[in-house]
């Protein structure tokens, strides 16, 4: 999740506000894989932590900081997205 924000919000949150975004992210992907959900699969798991990942980044910066809000709301996002498989070049 870190390697996200620093992609897509560096210097946005603050210390405090970069653990709550982890561990909803982890909170999100561990049930992701607990499900056994398609999206945990090596073929899409890159597409769904890339998707979970921007919805968090979005919902924080909209102020949202309840770290299981943010989760849920990413596991819900996630479930209404279409995956496609991404290549294992490199």
């Amino acid at each position: 999740m870190r390697g996200f924000i620093k992609r897509y919000a560096e210097g946005v949150f603050d210390p405090a506000a970069i653990n709550i975004l982890v561990n909803a992210f982890e909170d999100a992907w561990r049930r992701v894989v607990s499900s056994k959900a398609p999206y945990s699969n090596e073929e899409y798991a890159h597409s769904a932590r890339t998707i979970i990942a921007k919805h968090i980044i979005e919902q924080a910066e909209a102020g949202e900081r309840d770290p299981r809000w943010l989760a849920d709301s990413a596991l819900l996002y996630l479930s209404q997205q279409k995956l496609g498989r991404t290549s294992q070049e490199g």
